[in-house]
C-alpha cells in the first residue's frame, strides 16, 4: 500500500507505504481519525478486499467490475434510512430527466425540507484504470486518458502526458507547456460559463441561461479552430503538440476573448444586481468551513467554504509556476459563493492567457527522443482541472512496464460536499446545489 499525502504549505508530497496481507491483516482505519480517509479506504476495501476494524461508513464506492467481493451488487446498496412515520423518502434517478450520466440520490424528508441525503454511484463499470494497463500503445494510453471525463478533456490528458513524461524523466519545451497551460485555463472558463448558464436555468432566469450558454460557444470553437476538436481531444500529447500554438491563433483568441469580456460582464452584473436571483442563491446549500475540512473537499467546493486548495498555487506544474497563481476564496460556503468562484476565475483565466499569449516563443523543435518508463518506479502527476485537483499515479515493473494505475478525479472528494449542503434546505433547492457543484459522474465510476 502507497499513501502519497500532499503538503500544500511546503509545496511537496510526502510518500509512505506498507505491505498489506489482505487474508490475515485487518487494518484501524484512518478514516474513524480524520473522515476525508473514508472514500479511499471503501474503495480499497471494495476493491483489494481489505478489511477495517473501525471505519465509519464501509459501503461500496462504484461497484468496480474488478471487485473483491462479487456478491456486492448495484441493488443491494445498503441505504441509510430512519424509521419515523412523519419522515419520508424521495428517490430520484438512477436514470436522468437530462441527458447526463447514471446516479441515484435518495432523500429523507420531513414534510419539504431535506434531513439526509445519500448518493448512490457506480452504475458505469468502465474499467479505465485496468485499461491503461491493457493497452500498451502510448496513443491508444493517451486517447484513454481524453475520455476520462468528456468534459474535462485538458485536465485528465495534461495529468497523464506529465505523468508519463515524468517517469520517463523528460521535460517537455516552453511552448508545449504554454499551449498546455492556456488550454487548461480555455477549459476552466468555458465550463465555468456553462455551469454559471445552467445556474440561471435553475433559478427560472432565462435571460442569464441563454447568455451564459451562448458565450460558451466560441470558447469551444476556438479549440475546434486550434485542433479540430472542441473538446481539445487531440491537442494534449506527450513531448509535443501536433497544434503549434501561432500568432495568427494569438490574434483570433485576443479578439475572442475582448469579445467575450464584454457580453460576459454585462451579463454578470445583471445577475448579482437581481434581488430575484439572490433570494435563491445565498445561504442555500451552505457547506461550512469544518465540513470541507472534515470530508477533504478539493476545488471551488473547498475554496467556496474558505479552504485554500488550488494545485496551481500549492503544486504548481508547466507555466503555473511562472503565474504566481492567487486562488480565489469565498467564506461562505453557499451556492452563490460557489457562482462568486466561477464568476472570478474565469475574469482570472483570461488573464492568465493574456499574459501567456504576449510574448510567445517560436516553434521548438519536436523532440522524439523520449526513453521508455523508469523501472521499479512510483510516478505521482496532480493538475488544477476546473473543479479541483485531478491527480494520476502509476507504477513501474522491473522492465518499466505499467503493473498500477490510479485515477483520482476531484468529484471523489466532492460528492460528499452535495449531500451535506442539501440538508435543511427545501427539495426544490435541490438542483441549484447540485449544478453549483457540478460533479462528475463518469469521473467517479472509473
Amino acid at each position: 500500500m502507497i499513501c502519497a499525502v500532499a503538503n500544500d504549505t511546503l509545496h511537496i508530497i510526502r510518500i509512505s507505504s506498507a505491505e498489506i496481507h489482505k487474508d490475515t491483516d485487518a487494518l484501524p482505519s484512518f478514516s474513524a481519525v480524520h473522515l476525508s480517509f473514508h472514500i479511499f479506504e471503501r474503495e480499497i476495501h471494495e476493491n483489494f478486499g481489505i478489511k477495517y476494524t473501525d471505519h465509519p461508513w464501509l459501503k461500496p464506492v462504484r461497484f468496480a467490475f474488478n471487485r473483491a467481493n462479487k456478491a456486492s451488487r448495484i441493488e443491494n446498496y445498503p441505504f441509510y434510512n430512519i424509521d419515523s412515520e412523519e419522515l419520508h423518502e424521495v428517490g430520484v434517478g438512477p436514470i436522468h430527466a437530462g441527458v447526463i450520466e447514471p446516479g441515484h440520490f435518495r432523500f429523507i424528508c420531513d414534510g419539504e425540507q431535506i434531513l439526509h441525503l445519500e448518493i448512490q454511484l457506480g452504475y458505469q463499470h468502465r474499467g479505465i484504470e485496468q485499461l491503461f494497463l491493457d493497452k500498451k500503445n502510448l496513443l491508444q494510453r493517451t486517447v484513454l486518458a481524453e475520455s476520462i471525463a468528456g468534459d474535462t478533456t485538458v485536465g485528465h490528458t495534461t495529468s497523464f502526458v506529465n505523468l508519463w513524461e515524468s517517469l520517463c524523466n523528460f521535460t517537455a519545451t516552453e511552448d508545449v507547456q504554454i499551449s498546455r497551460t492556456i488550454a487548461l485555463e480555455l477549459e476552466r472558463i468555458a465550463m465555468h460559463t456553462v455551469d454559471m448558464s445552467a445556474l440561471c436555468t435553475d433559478i427560472a432566469y432565462q435571460l442569464g441561461s441563454a447568455v451564459f450558454g451562448r458565450l460558451r460557444t466560441p470558447v469551444i470553437n476556438f479549440f475546434q479552430i486550434w485542433c479540430g476538436n472542441r473538446l481539445a481531444k487531440g491537442l494534449i500529447r506527450v513531448g509535443s503538440t501536433h497544434f503549434y500554438f501561432s500568432n495568427e491563433l494569438k490574434s483570433q483568441l485576443e479578439k475572442l476573448l475582448n469579445e467575450y469580456e464584454r457580453d460576459y460582464t454585462e451579463i454578470w452584473d445583471k445577475v448579482k444586481s437581481l434581488p430575484t436571483a439572490l433570494v435563491r442563491l445565498e445561504k442555500t446549500g451552505v457547506v461550512t468551513r469544518y465540513q470541507a475540512i472534515s470530508i477533504g473537499a478539493v476545488g471551488m467546493a473547498a475554496k467556496a467554504s474558505e479552504l485554500n486548495r488550488d494545485v496551481r498555487s500549492s503544486h504548481p506544474h508547466d507555466k503555473y509556476h511562472d503565474l504566481n497563481h492567487e486562488p480565489i476564496i469565498k467564506h461562505h460556503g453557499d451556492v452563490y459563493s460557489r457562482m462568486q468562484i466561477r464568476n472570478e476565475e474565469i475574469m482570472q483565466s483570461i488573464a492568465y492567457i493574456r499574459k501567456l499569449i504576449s510574448e510567445l516563443p517560436a516553434k521548438q523543435e519536436k523532440n522524439n527522443s523520449i526513453s521508455q518508463p523508469s523501472p521499479k518506479s512510483f510516478g505521482i502527476s496532480m493538475v488544477e482541472g476546473w473543479r479541483g485537483e485531478i491527480c494520476h499515479c502509476a507504477i513501474t515493473d522491473e522492465n518499466g512496464e505499467l503493473i498500477h494505475y490510479k485515477v483520482k478525479d476531484p468529484s471523489m472528494h466532492n460528492w460528499l460536499a452535495l449531500a451535506l449542503s442539501v440538508r435543511k434546505n427545501e427539495i426544490s433547492d435541490f438542483p441549484i446545489c447540485n449544478k453549483s457543484f457540478n460533479l462528475s459522474y463518469c469521473g467517479h465510476d472509473l
